[in-house]
C-alpha cells in the first residue's frame, strides 16, 4: 500500500536519489542533468516556495511531485518515482494529491519530454490535454505542456478539460 504526505527535510535525499534513478533513465533520449544532479541545497530553496508531496511504500521514500500555484494556476513540477516502483499507480496517486490539494487553482499544468511516449499517454490517461510545445527549452529540451482545467460550478466536482 502506499501512502501520500507532505515531504520533510528528513526525506529531502531519497528524493534526489529517486529523481536521479527516475531522470537518468531518460539519458539516452535527452541531457538532464539539471534534475539528475540538484543539489540538497538547492532542494531546501525550492521547498520554501512549493509544496512537495512524497509516496511511501512499506516506510520507504519511492516517488514525489512539485507543485506551486501562480495566479490560479497549479505548475506541477519534478514528478518521479523510482524506476522499481513506476507502473504500480504510484505517479497517478501523487498526482491526484496535487489535484486535491490545488482546490483554489483553476488550471492544472505539467511539461514532459516530447519524446517520452509513455509520459505523454500518462498525462492523456490522467484527463490532461497537450496545450503547447515548448521547442528547445531547459538545456535545448523539447517539451510538451499538458492542461487540465477545473469547471467554475462549485456544485460540480467534475473537471472538464479543453
Amino acid at each position: 500500500m502506499v501512502h501520500i504526505r507532505p515531504a520533510t527535510e528528513d526525506d529531502f535525499m531519497a528524493l534526489l536519489q529517486i529523481q536521479q534513478a527516475a531522470f537518468g533513465a531518460y539519458a539516452p533520449l535527452y541531457s538532464v542533468s539539471s534534475w539528475t544532479t540538484e543539489t540538497l541545497e538547492n532542494l531546501k530553496e525550492d521547498a520554501k516556495t512549493k509544496h512537495i508531496i512524497v509516496a511511501e511504500s512499506e516506510g520507504t521514500v519511492v516517488g514525489s511531485v512539485r507543485f506551486w500555484i501562480v495566479g490560479g494556476v497549479c505548475i506541477i513540477r519534478l514528478l518521479s518515482v523510482h524506476p522499481r516502483y513506476q507502473g504500480k499507480g504510484i505517479g497517478k496517486e501523487l498526482m491526484r494529491e496535487v489535484e486535491r490539494r490545488s482546490v483554489d487553482a483553476h488550471k492544472l499544468y505539467a511539461c514532459t519530454m516530447l519524446r517520452t511516449p509513455r509520459n505523454i499517454l500518462f498525462f492523456l490517461s490522467l484527463g490532461y490535454k497537450a496545450e503547447s510545445l515548448l521547442p528547445d527549452h531547459y538545456d535545448h529540451l523539447d517539451l510538451i505542456c499538458f492542461a487540465k482545467y477545473r469547471t467554475s460550478s462549485p456544485a460540480s466536482t467534475n473537471e472538464r478539460v479543453s
